[in-house]
């Protein structure tokens, strides 16, 4: 701070406090707060009174459907037919089946010349045609008796009308949210649906009831829900939800036998339970990711400190110019054109597999968008420069002399790397893997346009599709923040092990 103001004055420092508050609180601090409170609020979709408004609405519809059926016309369940409406309202006065007449009257089936259609038993003889009109069912045992003494219990479940959907989920028995507690329950509504068996009138009549009842239920629980906290962990506890992977008993097998799948069982991310796997999809896509985020910058760290190694210390003056020179120009290029250029190296029909048939090596096109190493490589290039400045720039700093006496003295190459060069370069190579770090755990561009879909999903994708695939953008800002907190956990715990503090970033500049 003294610094500061001997050398630009309490004015120029006051601005530049002022000017990095703003961004701060601009940028990181009411964003994070807005996604905070963002995670902590359920989607009104998930609500009790969205599920009874939900309820009402189908309850509508469906009484909307079924006043477009007249009922004085429908045929007896005696006739074993079930009528259809015509356009016009009227319906088929024969046993049959009416179809709809699209000229404005009913069309009216022609009775079959016996008087029914006979359809053959199982044994080998033919069953009598219906007496009514209707259709014979064929007897199990070789007789048309069967049929007629089991037409009863079939008319009996004759439906009066089509599949309705939206009279099919008219019911008070709705799951809330999270699936163990039901509306009718929780609330002490009547248990009543809408049956398809029972006359029109009688399914308009307990759909307005339901309508009714649902409108009135959601009135109440919304202002139960008003007085309410409107915080809650349960966007959190998604991320936790185990869910069901149907399998069959022989893929099962397979699947238990896998090393990834057996490690996931030992830390209680894949377990089986009443002889059916359930697997904790988000957090196993969270583990994973960390862990390739990792991997990628321990390649990043291996191939990088030797780059920085070679410009800052073992090279002349003009040849690390150079050097340099070729890790920036190929970053001059917009990073999504360098991703997607890529793609034409490792496609099908790209530059690898392209000169491994020349060779006459391959006949089958090696299919590099499967293997997760290729997204590791991309990501490597892709960060580079973000693991060798900070190195470059500490190695940098470091007297020669030093290495020259190291030597001198007998020590070896790697000696001298471990006891002088990496304790000096400490802090570059903690700010260049922090970075590296974080932006593998982010990337969301690289693994999405390399894999094409074709591997496991980063942690990054999963959000992405939460907010805007779902959408469930509650949920999402849930993964967004424990992402965050767990990335910044893993960083100070990696600082911890490095014995690096925040100071010592300033020795990076």
């Amino acid at each position: 701070m003294s610094g500061l103001l001997q050398g630009y004055g309490r004015g120029l420092t006051l601005v530049f406090f002022l000017a990095a508050a703003a961004w701060g609180l601009m940028l990181i601090v009411l964003p994070q707060l807005t996604m905070v409170e963002r995670a902590l609020t359920a989607p009104s979709r998930a609500l009790d009174s969205s599920v009874a408004q939900g309820l009402a609405r189908d309850a509508r519809t469906c009484i909307s459907v079924l006043k477009t059926y007249d009922t004085d016309d429908a045929p007896a369940a005696a006739t074993g037919g079930m009528a259809i409406p015509s356009m016009s309202g009227g319906a088929a006065s024969s046993g049959g089946m009416a179809i709809p007449s699209m000229s404005g009257g009913a069309s009216e089936p022609e009775p079959a010349p016996s008087g029914g259609l006979a359809i053959p038993s199982m044994t080998g003889s033919a069953s009598e045609p219906a007496p009514s009109g209707g259709l014979a069912i064929p007897s199990m045992t070789g007789g048309a008796g069967a049929a007629e003494e089991a037409a009863p219990a079939a008319e009996e479940a004759i439906p009066t009308r089509p599949y309705i959907l939206q009279c099919e989920r008219a019911t008070t028995h709705q799951p809330l949210s999270g699936g163990e507690t039901w509306l009718d329950e929780a609330y002490g509504l009547p248990l009543l649906t809408v049956s398809d068996t029972a006359p029109i009138d009688d399914q308009i009549a307990a759909a307005e009831e339901i309508e009714a009842l649902a409108r009135e239920a959601s009135v109440r629980i919304r202002e139960a829900e008003a007085s309410a906290s409107p915080y809650t962990l349960s966007n959190f506890g998604t991320l936790f939800e185990a869910r069901l992977i149907p399998q069959s008993d022989s893929q099962r097998a397979i699947e238990n036998a896998k090393l990834s799948n057996k490690l996931m069982g030992l830390v209680g991310l894949r377990f089986e339970r009443d002889g059916e796997t359930y697997s904790r999809i988000g957090l196993v896509t969270l583990t994973r990711t960390l862990i390739q985020a990792v991997i990628a910058t321990a390649l990043a760290l291996l191939l990088c400190y030797p780059i920085a190694y070679k410009v800052a210390l073992a090279s002349p003056p003009r040849q690390a110019v150079w050097l340099f020179l070729g890790l920036i120009i190929p970053y001059a290029i917009v990073e999504l054109m360098r991703i997607y250029a890529w793609t034409t190296i490792i496609d099908n029909a790209g530059l690898i597999n392209g000169l491994l048939q020349w060779l006459g090596l391959i006949d089958v096109p090696i299919q590099f968008k499967r293997f997760p190493g290729t997204v590791f490589l991309v990501i490597v290039y892709t960060y580079v420069l973000f693991m060798v400045f900070p190195i470059y720039n500490v190695m940098s700093t470091l007297d020669r002399n030093q290495i020259e006496a190291a030597r001198d003295l007998g020590a070896s190459p790697w000696r001298v790397h471990r006891r002088i060069i990496i304790p000096h370069s400490k802090p570059g190579i903690a700010v260049g893997t922090i970075a590296t770090f974080m932006l593998a755990a982010g990337a969301f561009s690289v693994p999405r346009i390399i894999s094409r879909g074709l591997q496991a999903e980063w942690f990054s994708q999963t959000i992405y599709n939460k907010f805007f695939e779902s959408p469930n953008a509650n949920a999402g800002a849930a993964y967004s923040f424990a992402y965050t907190i767990v990335c910044f956990l893993l960083v100070a715990l990696f600082m911890w092990l490095m014995r690096t503090r925040l100071k010592d970033f300033a020795r990076v500049q």
